[in-house]
């Protein structure tokens, strides 16, 4: 009987083996964005393939820089020149004629002070004086901004809506395209060992950081005088103020540290992806950098031209 109960005890796990059922393999659900991108990846590689690169040209890499380069030109470049020209009317139109009308403004508001029986010393007189007529003067240089289509708000978010969203889609695009098994993984390039890892000397990931920096650093070599004068009066405004114990925030090197730390930032993040995105990157900040000093060089020569039609007198 010892030996029965024992053969039965056995017996029972595989038994309950038996009786367990294969588990299926649920194959990960598929959203519209996932399906689409997938789709974008595998027609990257279908036209990499299809180009008649010369032999011996890298097709993979050099269709992540020909893409990179004609939906710039073609998505990118006219908001960026639609801007530019924004900003343009603004420092040109709006603040010329907005600085002809203070004196005009200071006397209205001297007129409106005395009529309400405004009672002080000098310097109360003329800090209310300041006041008043800095409240008006961005009034009026509201209206002036509408008057020529040129508010702040849209010329600054334009280039960024439509770069961002390019920017990530693709960024997205490349990285499915990168995942084993691809053909990417075959393909090198400069100091990629393979498209589909990221580069091993970080050179690519150091040399977006240079590229975002000197965007970054050479936006101020082509900012006019009127530009350079404004910013000296300004700070020099800011150094009395907070002489005076007041606090003052300056939105612009707040935002130029920013972009200075994120220049850092771009390193650490592309030594992670895979080299197609690191070169997709690079060539992009590559392009930025150029698109930026045509633009500035271009709005440097159309200053130049104003002032020259400017200083020309009139004809008889």
């Amino acid at each position: 009987m010892f030996s029965t109960r024992t053969s039965l005890s056995t017996l029972r796990p595989s038994f309950a083996a038996a009786s367990r059922r294969p588990r299926r393999v649920v194959p990960p659900r598929r959203t519209f964005v996932s399906s689409t991108i997938h789709g974008l990846s595998e027609g990257f590689l279908d036209l990499a393939i299809a180009l008649p690169y010369p032999p011996g040209w890298p097709p993979y890499s050099c269709t992540i820089i020909l893409v990179t380069v004609v939906t710039r030109l073609a998505l990118t470049v006219p908001f960026s020149v639609w801007a530019k020209n924004r900003q343009w009317r603004a420092e040109n139109l709006v603040v010329p004629q907005l600085k002809s009308e203070m004196p005009a403004i200071h006397k209205q508001v001297q007129q409106d002070m005395k009529q309400a029986g405004f009672r002080g010393d000098k310097e109360a007189v003329i800090a209310e004086i300041n006041k008043r007529s800095r409240v008006v003067a961005a009034a009026r240089r509201k209206e002036l901004l509408s008057k020529y289509k040129c508010s702040p708000i849209p010329t600054i978010a334009a280039p960024i809506v439509t770069q961002l969203p390019l920017f990530v889609g693709t960024s997205m695009v490349l990285s499915a395209a990168s995942r084993a098994p691809t053909v990417l993984d075959s393909e090198a390039f400069f100091t990629l060992t393979s498209l589909a890892h990221p580069d091993a000397t970080l050179t690519l990931p150091i040399m977006l950081g240079f590229i975002t920096l000197a965007n970054v650093e050479s936006a101020r070599w082509f900012v006019s005088a009127e530009v350079l004068e404004r910013e000296q009066k300004v700070a020099q405004w800011t150094a009395e103020r907070r002489a005076r114990g007041e606090r003052i925030l300056e939105p612009r090197r707040i935002y130029q540290s920013s972009l200075r730390v994120m220049s850092v930032a771009r390193i650490l993040i592309a030594a992670m992806v895979p080299g197609s995105v690191q070169l997709y990157w690079v060539t992009s900040a590559t392009f930025g950098l150029l698109q930026s000093w045509a633009l500035d060089y271009w709005d440097m020569r159309r200053r130049k031209r104003q002032a020259i039609a400017g200083k020309e007198p009139p004809s008889a």
